[in-house]
């Protein structure tokens, strides 16, 4: 990873940012409340009867055996920064109850996403997460290995045993991790996935506040040393990035965290 803060300037070096939703965009969504038969079969409605928080139904378009789609909400939500701590609470819950169905059912490993923006890869527009059910840990994870420094970098923000920082080593402009304060595994047995979910939500908040409409990605990494990263895509990859493997960050972590506190 190199830095330089000059390369911000030049043209094109930041994609376009989100646009307000349009009435289109509303009335044509099939997440929202009313609308289920425009999904498959849900696998998990919370709460179980009644009207529902959140649902879990099969990905119409997956990339592998099982991919599994989570509404977050039942209202038209863009982003996870909009909701309050206890829906983000049921999302959790909703991943853990999942991840325990596809260890039971030979899937030892849940990959969960959160996509945000087109730029970042999100087809429809409502607050939703993916998991990818898979037989073994992604390369990612594996090169991770017991990955000590997960807390290395620039501290954001915490709450309730997480932090959130900018890490030592950061690829893009304001990218962030979301970890346990002390080493833990397992992230879908954890009583801080909650936690780090809330305080993932609080840092989109801060970064939109400076960077307004910033698309990102979100991911689980359930390594030796779980933990959520957030990846702003404010920066576009060129052929240094993609060509040599050497990514150039135009932002120093250090005022990327100050900016964000």
């Amino acid at each position: 990873m190199v830095v330089a803060p000059g390369r911000a300037k030049r043209p094109g070096a930041f994609p376009q940012l989100e646009p307000p939703p349009d009435p289109d965009e509303l009335d044509d969504c099939p997440f929202c409340a009313g609308r289920e038969d425009r999904t498959p079969p849900e696998t998990l409605r919370l709460p179980a009867d009644g009207d529902w928080r959140v649902r879990v139904v099969p990905n119409l378009y997956p990339a592998f055996e099982r991919q599994e789609v989570v509404v977050h909400v039942p209202h038209h939500a863009r982003s996870i920064a909009e909701l309050p701590d206890e829906a983000l609470a049921i999302v959790a819950e909703a991943w853990q109850s999942r991840a325990e169905a596809a260890r039971d059912d030979g899937f030892p490993y849940v990959h969960a996403i959160v996509n945000e923006g087109r730029t970042a890869g999100a087809s429809l527009p409502h607050t939703h997460s993916q998991l990818i059910w898979l037989r073994e840990p992604p390369p990612a994870v594996l090169r991770e290995g017991e990955m000590e420094g997960v807390t290395d970098g620039e501290l954001v923000l915490e709450r309730d045993g997480v932090v959130g920082l900018c890490p030592a080593v950061s690829a893009e402009p304001y990218e962030l991790r979301i970890a346990p304060a002390v080493r833990e595994r397992d992230a879908f047995a954890s009583s801080l996935l909650a936690s780090a979910l809330e305080l993932a939500a609080e840092a989109l908040r801060r970064l939109r506040a400076v960077e307004p409409g910033a698309p990102a990605n979100l991911w689980l990494h359930d390594g030796p040393w779980w933990h959520l990263d957030v990846v702003p895509r404010l920066a576009v990859a060129a052929g240094i990035e993609l060509g040599a493997g050497i990514h150039v960050n135009p932002l120093p972590p250090a005022e990327a965290a100050a900016r964000l506190r």
